[in-house]
This record gives structure tokens, C-alpha cells and sequence, in this order.
């Protein structure tokens, strides 16, 4: 009995000293970890978000890019960060990917981490350098299937978005394109501005700005509908490639055992950031737009988390493309 009420004394004073941690949370700066390089378009989006957050929770967020190996090293690090929730992740649908893709990941999206929030649905364009031969999307996929290897296309690393896409296309079209890696799809574009690289599939908070003022020619949208930002852009459907799609969504995660009220406060200045107007409108002008607050949520973010990760496994293993 005596050593039952002693552990019934621990747990109601663990349970206090969490509570008033959480009450008091945050008290210092927030690291929110990025896990490609600075200039990206999950870059963009986190330092859209991360201001606003800041201002509703009181204390800034910092955004630290960690790039390389399409997304995990950053992943990695914030799975192994103290659940404080000092130390934060803006991934994008390739933590969904990454268990199919890596045979050795030193985490587990599911287990690793407590989600926070989803933060918005990114569509993503075809685009190729300003002076690509092809004037359409019909155009393109004869160039590319005419020339193949030739053809070189620049995704973020293995698992980006922008390597999917390519995945995806190259399969549609049963052909193959040579793929450039990078750290991030920032020097990706940087490579394409200086007409180093032909083609590439990225989101369009990285490819708006660039396909308005005309520095890369843009052939298709991957979503089922326009772009308001890019009304004249076609779908891939409607330029004659159906049944493609891809959209590009991010969420916000913190380390396995954050206690949960830091969590909801975190999830809380999430919902804050995405209902704010200068988001809103930064994020109309790069061609998406903020999930709805019922989205926004832990319980939300976990349960996509989970079907996502059912999806992309069958078509990564059938497409046979795999990293140590």
C-alpha cells in the first residue's frame, strides 16, 4: 500500500510539473527545422508560417535549413531533439515516402513524432529552362520521348517532391530522363535559371514568381483543376496526360513525447498563422492556399500521415527505386 500511494505521490507530481511546463511553454526562441536548403519552396512555405506562429505563441521561430538526403537528415535530427517543443519539423509529403524509399531510415514518421498540424496542399508545374525547344506539353513529351537520356531533368534529392513527380511522369510516359540531384530544389532552379539543367517538376511556392516574370517556360499544373495564380496554365490532364496528379502537402511535427498541451499550442498557433491574412494572400500569390482549421490538427496530420504512407509504398516498390 505504502508503495503504491508513494507511486500515486510521483505520478501526480509528474503530472503537475508537466502541466505547468506546458502552461508556461514557450519561454524562449522555437527552431523549426526545414530539412532541404534555404530558397526552396518548403523553405517558403515554413517562413511564411513561422512569423505568424511566433507572434501568436510570443517568442520567435527560427527556421534552420537541413538539407540533404532528400529530407531525412533534417527529419532525423528533430526525431532525436528533446520533446520539449523547442525543436519542430515542416516536412512535405516525403515523409510519407521516405519508409518506402530508404531500406536503413533512422526514424519512423509514425512513431517518431507528434504531429502538429497539416499546413497546406502545394500544386506543382512542369517547367524547363527559358529557351527548351518544346512550346506545349505536347511538344514535351515528344521532345523527351524522342531524346530521352538526353534530356536532363533536376529534382531536391531522393524522396523530394520534385523526384516523385519526375517518377511519375517518367512512368506515365515509359520512358526515362537523366535525373540531377540536388540538396534542395532552390539551386535546382538556380541551375535551370542559368540554363544548365532542362526540365524539372516543382511546386509552385518555388515556380509562380519565375514562370510570371518569364524565366522558365511552364507547359502544365498537376492538379485536377487550374491554378488561379496560373489561369492560363493547363492541367496535366487537359494538356493530354489524364489520370496525373500530384499534390504536394506539408505538415508540422515535433518529437515523440512532447507532452501533449505543448502540442495543442503549437497546433493552435498553426491554425493562428493559417487564418492570417498576410498568409493567406502570400500563399494565394504563390498558387495555393492554407488547409482548413479542422486540418490543422494533430489528430488530422496523423491519420493523413498514415494513408499516405499506404499509398506511395506499392508505387515506389513497383517503380524499383530505393536508397540505402
Amino acid at each position: 500500500m505504502k508503495l503504491k500511494l508513494i507511486g500515486l505521490i510521483a505520478g501526480v507530481a509528474l503530472a503537475a510539473g508537466s502541466s505547468a511546463f506546458a502552461q508556461a511553454f514557450p519561454t524562449k526562441t522555437i527552431t523549426m527545422v526545414v530539412p532541404f536548403s534555404a530558397g526552396g519552396p518548403t523553405d517558403t512555405v515554413a517562413r511564411l508560417i513561422a512569423q505568424s506562429m511566433g507572434t501568436d505563441l510570443g517568442q520567435q521561430i527560427i527556421v534552420e535549413n537541413v538539407g540533404g538526403a532528400g529530407g531525412t537528415i533534417g527529419a532525423a535530427r528533430v526525431a532525436k531533439a528533446d520533446p520539449d517543443g523547442y525543436t519542430v519539423l515542416l516536412h512535405h509529403i516525403g515523409m510519407s515516402t521516405a519508409p518506402a524509399l530508404y531500406r536503413k531510415l533512422s526514424y519512423n514518421p509514425v512513431t517518431d513524432f507528434e504531429p502538429v498540424g497539416l499546413v497546406t496542399d502545394v500544386p506543382m508545374t512542369f517547367i524547363a529552362r527559358s529557351d527548351f525547344p518544346a512550346k506545349n506539353f505536347s511538344e514535351l513529351v515528344t521532345y523527351i520521348k524522342a531524346n530521352k537520356s538526353k534530356v536532363t531533368y533536376a529534382n531536391a534529392g531522393l524522396g523530394a517532391a520534385s523526384h516523385l513527380c519526375g517518377m511519375l511522369f517518367m512512368s506515365a510516359l515509359d520512358t526515362t530522363m537523366t535525373t540531377v540531384p540536388y540538396k534542395g530544389t532552390g539551386p535546382a532552379m538556380n541551375d535551370m535559371l542559368g540554363k544548365q539543367v532542362d526540365v524539372m517538376c516543382d511546386q509552385t511556392t518555388n515556380t509562380t514568381s519565375q514562370i510570371k516574370a518569364g524565366k522558365v517556360k511552364v507547359y502544365a499544373v498537376t492538379t485536377s483543376t487550374r491554378v488561379p495564380s496560373l489561369p492560363d496554365v493547363p492541367t496535366a490532364k487537359e494538356a493530354g496526360l489524364p489520370n496525373f496528379e500530384v499534390a504536394v502537402w506539408h505538415g508540422v511535427y515535433a518529437p515523440k513525447g512532447t507532452p501533449k498541451p505543448v502540442v495543442d499550442r503549437l497546433a493552435k498557433a498553426l491554425q493562428v498563422a493559417l487564418a492570417d491574412a498576410n498568409v493567406k494572400t502570400r500563399f494565394a500569390e504563390l498558387g495555393t492556399e492554407p488547409v482548413s482549421a479542422d486540418r490543422a490538427t494533430p489528430q488530422a496530420l496523423g491519420t493523413h500521415l498514415k494513408a499516405e504512407i499506404a499509398k506511395w509504398a506499392p508505387v515506389i516498390k513497383a517503380a524499383g527505386t530505393f536508397a540505402d
